[in-house]
């Protein structure tokens, strides 16, 4: 796949977690903030939290309780709360036949909330308005850092609305 160029006027917003419940409660935090038709593009290795903060998203939409697991084998889980979410992990899609053959471009027509694991595969077709949001390790093994960003007003209306 060849990379888009989404550069343009985008923002950024950070996050430390020194827990899996932080993570997870971060997810929680920005699902009851989003609205629909959100896509959240998640990059970072095995192990860095991106399930768990599906987890939190789930909980942030008032998915019921249940197990949020990601979905390596099936290649997207959904559920139902305040608004539906497509949980996508895209470890095994190589090109874009693959792609396609996951429904992805069908879930972006929807009013529904996509959370992408493995972002880095299919970066040059994720929308131009598609969130990023990047797992790195911390100073302890532990710790991550969270970097979201997007466009600059859709990120600054996420900020008010967190602040709130």
């Amino acid at each position: 796949m060849q990379e888009k160029n989404k550069l343009g006027d985008r923002g950024k917003m950070q996050w430390r977690s020194c827990s899996t419940a932080e993570t997870e409660e971060l997810g929680r935090r920005l699902g009851r903030l989003l609205r629909g038709g959100e896509v959240i593009a998640m990059f970072g290795g095995l192990g860095m939290g991106k399930t768990a903060f599906v987890r939190g998203l789930a909980r942030g939409l008032q998915v019921p309780e249940g197990e949020v697991s990601s979905p390596t084998f099936a290649l997207v889980h959904s559920y139902e709360g305040r608004l539906t979410l497509h949980h996508f992990d895209m470890y095994r899609v190589d090109g874009w036949d693959d792609l396609y053959s996951t429904g992805f471009f069908d879930y972006l027509d929807s009013n529904a909330v996509l959370a992408v694991e493995w972002s880095e595969n299919i970066e040059a077709a994720l929308p131009e308005n598609a969130l990023y949001l990047e797992f790195a390790r911390g100073d302890s093994d532990g710790e991550r850092l969270l970097t979201l960003s997007g466009p600059a007003q859709v990120l600054a209306d996420l900020q008010a609305r967190l602040e709130k």
